[in-house]
């Protein structure tokens, strides 16, 4: 997998340091090298990179102004790179995968790449695989409903692992990330909820909570709360909250008891 990259640094030495690193890595493709926030600008929106490092101050335009003027679709990902740490919230306010403080150490830049490599080898897996469900929709007769997933493929830190929807206890949401709780296996997954949520089997699984989806047949108690909500106790022990806003899905918890 190819990460084409750009380095953005008003200092040539600290390009210097980046391009150096990067070339332990075979896999890293410097596309563009800018001494400026307007020439990156120019070369963001030209090559359109996989990820970009990215310094924050810059004479003329600061990193936040390239980010800001390019937007959010010319590039994937970007790590920025500072003298000074109190710009970390703000680098964070604009989604960066990582924030990396000047003098670089060569560890820290390593888990910082690592990162990036991860992810984009998590979208790049979402990717086809929403173009392979697109392949087999067409391929599908007309008549046929959509059936929900078997197992879930997880990709993390090099390996693909497999799970069954059945083993699934309950998913918990982490902005675009899900974790499936499996019996004693927590996976993270680049994945929203809401995608989540249509690949599982609507008889099984209930949403309970907006950053909560649970396996109905692993609930053993549930318990009325004085605001209104709900205790839900699995089988493992664990404690989950139905919120009062799902309590539309009450009935199916209760049915499923039955």
């Amino acid at each position: 997998m190819t990460v084409r990259v750009v380095v953005v640094d008003d200092e040539e030495l600290a390009r210097r340091g980046i391009r150096t690193r990067l070339q332990r890595y075979p896999e890293a493709e410097i596309v563009a090298e800018c001494g400026n926030g307007r020439k990156a600008i120019d070369a963001i929106r030209r090559v359109n990179p996989d990820l970009v490092f990215l310094d924050v101050q810059m004479p003329g335009q600061s990193g936040f102004d390239v980010i800001r003027e390019v937007g959010p679709g010319a590039f994937r990902y970007v790590i920025f790179a500072t003298a000074y740490d109190h710009y970390a919230i703000r680098a964070f306010d604009v989604n960066a995968l990582d924030y990396l403080l000047k003098p670089i150490d060569d560890e820290r830049f390593d888990q910082a790449f690592a990162r990036a490599r991860e992810a984009l080898a998590e979208d790049r897996d979402r990717d086809l695989g929403r173009r392979l469900a697109s392949v087999l929709s067409d391929v599908k007769p007309a008549n046929s409903g959509a059936r929900p997933v078997e197992r879930i493929v997880v990709k993390s830190a090099g390996r693909v692992m497999f799970v069954k929807v059945s083993e699934i206890d309950w998913v918990e949401a982490a902005g675009d990330y899900v974790t499936l709780h499996a019996g004693k296996r927590s996976l993270l997954l680049r994945e929203t909820i809401t995608e989540m949520q249509s690949k599982l089997e609507a008889s099984r699984f209930t949403r309970i909570h907006r950053s909560v989806i649970v396996n109905s047949e692993r609930v053993v108690e549930m318990k009325a709360l004085d605001n209104g909500e709900y205790r839900v106790l699995l089988r493992d022990g664990t404690g989950l909250k139905l919120s009062r806003s799902y309590r539309h899905a009450l009935p199916q918890l209760m049915s499923d008891r039955l």
